[in-house]
Protein backbone atom coordinates (compact mmCIF):
# COMPACT_ATOMS: atom_id res chain seq x y z
CA UNK A 1 0.00 0.00 0.00
CA UNK A 2 1.33 3.35 -0.91
CA UNK A 3 1.84 5.82 2.03
CA UNK A 4 -0.67 8.20 1.52
CA UNK A 5 -3.20 5.36 0.93
CA UNK A 6 -2.18 4.42 3.89
CA UNK A 7 -2.50 7.37 5.96
CA UNK A 8 -6.00 8.11 4.01
CA UNK A 9 -6.99 4.49 5.69
CA UNK A 10 -5.29 5.39 8.80
CA UNK A 11 -7.88 8.71 9.15
CA UNK A 12 -10.72 6.86 8.03
CA UNK A 13 -10.51 4.55 10.85
CA UNK A 14 -9.85 6.96 13.51
CA UNK A 15 -12.74 8.43 12.61
CA UNK A 16 -15.00 5.77 12.30
CA UNK A 17 -13.38 5.13 16.02
CA UNK A 18 -14.42 8.20 16.85
CA UNK A 19 -10.08 9.00 17.19
CA UNK A 20 -8.46 12.86 16.68
CA UNK A 21 -4.95 12.30 15.90
CA UNK A 22 -2.54 14.91 15.66
CA UNK A 23 -0.48 15.10 12.95
CA UNK A 24 2.70 13.87 15.03
CA UNK A 25 0.45 10.65 16.02
CA UNK A 26 -0.70 9.93 12.51
CA UNK A 27 2.90 9.83 11.00
CA UNK A 28 3.88 7.49 14.40
CA UNK A 29 0.60 5.32 14.07
CA UNK A 30 1.74 5.29 9.91
CA UNK A 31 4.63 3.90 11.08
CA UNK A 32 4.09 1.47 13.20
CA UNK A 33 1.46 0.03 11.21
CA UNK A 34 3.48 -0.23 8.21
CA UNK A 35 6.40 -1.85 10.37
CA UNK A 36 3.46 -4.17 11.40
CA UNK A 37 2.00 -4.95 7.95
CA UNK A 38 5.85 -5.11 6.51
CA UNK A 39 5.89 -8.39 8.99
CA UNK A 40 3.21 -10.14 8.12
CA UNK A 41 4.39 -9.86 4.29
CA UNK A 42 7.55 -11.61 5.71
CA UNK A 43 5.83 -14.18 7.41
CA UNK A 44 3.84 -14.77 3.88
CA UNK A 45 7.28 -15.92 2.76
CA UNK A 46 7.56 -18.74 5.51
CA UNK A 47 7.25 -21.93 4.16
CA UNK A 48 4.07 -23.85 6.29
CA UNK A 49 3.31 -26.86 3.69
CA UNK A 50 4.18 -29.10 6.65
CA UNK A 51 2.26 -26.97 9.11
CA UNK A 52 -1.16 -28.45 10.33
CA UNK A 53 -3.71 -25.55 10.97
CA UNK A 54 -4.47 -24.43 14.01
CA UNK A 55 -6.29 -22.13 16.17
CA UNK A 56 -3.24 -21.69 18.64
CA UNK A 57 -0.37 -23.17 19.66
CA UNK A 58 -0.96 -24.86 22.74
CA UNK A 59 -3.26 -28.57 22.88
CA UNK A 60 -6.02 -26.96 24.66
CA UNK A 61 -9.90 -27.72 24.42
CA UNK A 62 -12.49 -26.22 25.92
CA UNK A 63 -14.27 -27.90 29.26
CA UNK A 64 -17.77 -27.39 28.78
CA UNK A 65 -20.65 -27.57 31.62
CA UNK A 66 -23.87 -28.56 31.60
CA UNK A 67 -26.27 -26.00 31.29
CA UNK A 68 -28.37 -26.11 34.23
CA UNK A 69 -31.17 -23.97 34.91
CA UNK A 70 -30.97 -22.50 38.22
CA UNK A 71 -32.80 -20.26 40.38
CA UNK A 72 -31.81 -16.58 40.08
CA UNK A 73 -32.30 -13.15 41.56
CA UNK A 74 -35.92 -11.64 40.75
CA UNK A 75 -36.09 -9.30 37.59
CA UNK A 76 -38.26 -6.70 40.46
CA UNK A 77 -34.74 -6.77 42.85
CA UNK A 78 -32.19 -6.50 39.45
CA UNK A 79 -34.20 -3.15 38.38
CA UNK A 80 -34.70 -1.65 42.29
CA UNK A 81 -32.38 0.37 41.55
CA UNK A 82 -32.36 1.62 38.28
CA UNK A 83 -32.79 4.77 37.39
CA UNK A 84 -35.00 3.61 33.66
CA UNK A 85 -36.14 0.82 33.16
CA UNK A 86 -37.73 -0.39 29.40
CA UNK A 87 -39.42 -3.54 28.68
CA UNK A 88 -36.90 -6.19 30.69
CA UNK A 89 -33.65 -3.63 30.66
CA UNK A 90 -31.83 -0.96 31.50
CA UNK A 91 -32.46 2.65 30.05
CA UNK A 92 -29.66 4.42 29.41
CA UNK A 93 -28.89 7.57 27.82
CA UNK A 94 -27.51 7.49 23.90
CA UNK A 95 -23.65 7.95 24.10
CA UNK A 96 -22.83 7.64 20.15
CA UNK A 97 -24.87 10.21 17.80
CA UNK A 98 -26.38 8.87 14.09
CA UNK A 99 -24.01 10.52 11.39
CA UNK A 100 -25.95 10.68 8.08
Amino acid sequence: MEKQDFKNQLKKTAHLARLYLTLEEEELFSRQLQSILDYFNKLQELDTTNVEPMAHVLPLSNVWREDDIRKSIPKEEIFMNAPEVEEDGFKIPRILKREE
